[in-house]
């Protein structure tokens, strides 16, 4: 009896990782807010399965902040509106991670419109900061079901770098 609970066992885990975390053509909805050097970044994405354990996504962000400068006098307001794309390796075929469970790195190519005004005028530029840039990240998802799941996502290389936490739903 033990053999055949054991087998039985060892069939469900493998049946379980056979999956990948998003399947060749599934589509992944991606929302939340971050954090960053440059304000609280609120976004949304999509993700895309194009190959067995490999993704590719899109991404919208918007983040504001205002500074003070010189004692309250000068007052500075930036907002910045974020275009990205990525592509995602899921590792959970490789280490055998159970398929509630979406663990993943990648990297990501984006552009940003800054807009920055000081005193209420507009200013064409900001410190040198860069329109386009490019980042790693790493990230985990837990789905509580087939399709809704939580996400928490860290990356760095870019203007933005931080971290985000949101809600995931497969379609």
């Amino acid at each position: 009896m033990k053999k055949i609970a054991l087998l039985l066992a060892v069939f469900a885990f493998s049946f379980a990782n056979a999956q990948a975390p998003l399947e060749e053509g599934g589509v992944q909805l991606n929302a939340g807010v971050g954090t960053s050097g440059w304000g609280t970044p609120v976004y949304v994405g999509l993700d895309y399965g194009i190959a067995t354990n490999w993704t590719l996504g899109a991404e919208l962000s918007y983040q504001s902040y205002n500074e003070n400068y010189g004692f309250g006098n000068g007052k500075v307001k930036s907002s910045i509106l974020g275009i990205q794309g990525n592509g995602n390796y899921h590792f959970n075929e490789l280490l055998s991670i159970p398929s509630e469970w979406d663990f993943y790195a990648g990297a990501n190519l984006n552009y940003y419109s800054w807009t920055t005004k000081y005193d209420g005028e507009k200013l064409t530029g900001y410190n040198g900061a860069e329109n386009f840039g490019i980042g790693l990240q790493v990230g985990g998802r837990y789905f509580f079901s087939d399709n809704f799941g939580v996400n928490l996502q860290l990356g760095g290389g870019n203007v933005v770098s931080g971290a985000k936490l949101g809600i995931t739903y497969k379609f």
